[in-house]
């Protein structure tokens, strides 16, 4: 999508704080952290919504990502948070689906 954030992202066209790649997803530090470590998975594909979701796998991937990068940055054992926002009153901004993924402090219930 040509007026995607996330596809700009992607593509290489806006610059991101990179944590992983490969062939499907993309994690890069949020800039607009609400903790001491903050960032966003998402997949390379265009997807809108978590209503438009149709492919387990990749969701799979994503939260198996947040996973990995969690426990490489030291965090896991301590705990932390994976979100994912859909539509306007889910709280959701960029129409790409995204993981977040929060840790480093503790988060408190309910999120607000």
């Amino acid at each position: 999508m040509s007026d995607c954030l996330f596809c700009k992202i992607i593509a290489g066209d806006i610059p991101a704080d990179k944590i992983y790649e490969d062939d499907d997803v993309l994690a890069f530090h949020d800039i607009g952290a609400q903790a001491p470590h903050h960032f966003l998975v998402i997949p390379k594909k265009h997807i809108a919504t978590l209503n438009d979701v149709d492919d387990a796998a990749l969701v799979g991937k994503l939260t198996l990502t947040a996973t990995n990068i969690a426990k490489e940055l030291g965090f896991s054992d301590d705990g932390y948070r994976v979100v994912m926002n859909c539509n306007e009153q889910g709280g959701q901004t960029v129409y790409h689906i995204h993981l977040h993924c929060l840790g480093g402090r503790q988060l408190s219930w309910p999120p607000g």
